[in-house]
């Protein structure tokens, strides 16, 4: 029998903020891996809410209870995906799919990704059901307007976010 493996899997994105739905990817990806990377992006032309420093802080806070059993590990990047994938030696690029729009784009990325690295695999996950409506952009704007959020992030990100824009 030949020896194990250590895989190391990347998730990536921008995180602002930090959801539910983000959270129950990466446990799902971590379940899928030795060590999971999660990605956060510095992203300027989406014009972030949030801080890099932030973002990173609430993804450290929401991983803390998974590294009990898988190591997760965050960090912010910049630039090109697969440039960054290579330099954690990661073998596989996670992605979360909440509807047919989000295929559409992902498929694009990922044949993108394979013709610059053909050793890198993309791993699609279905978003939960349960999750499937949560995007971190209609969550901003839930919470600008004043409704409750806590249903779609953990209770520091709500936190976070009524502080932002009381």
């Amino acid at each position: 029998m030949a020896k194990a493996e250590f895989r190391t899997a990347l998730y990536p994105g921008t995180f602002d903020p930090m959801t539910l739905g983000h959270l129950d990817i990466i446990k799902r990806a971590s379940k899928l891996c030795d060590k999971l990377v999660v990605a956060v992006a510095i992203n300027r032309d989406k014009n972030p809410l949030f801080s890099l420093d932030e973002r990173v802080e609430m993804v450290e806070l929401a991983v803390e209870p998974l590294r009990k059993h898988v190591e997760v590990e965050v960090r912010p990047f910049e630039g090109l995906l697969i440039h960054f994938v290579e330099s954690v030696g990661a073998t596989s690029i996670v992605r979360g799919l909440r509807a047919v729009s989000d295929f559409e784009y992902e498929f694009q990325m990922a044949g993108m990704n394979d013709r610059l690295n053909p050793d890198i695999e993309t791993v699609f996950l279905m978003a939960d059901p349960q999750f499937q409506t949560i995007a971190s952009r209609l969550v901003k704007e839930i919470a600008r307007l004043g409704g409750d959020v806590s249903q779609f992030v953990t209770s520091e990100v709500e936190h976070r976010l009524k502080d932002k824009y009381s």
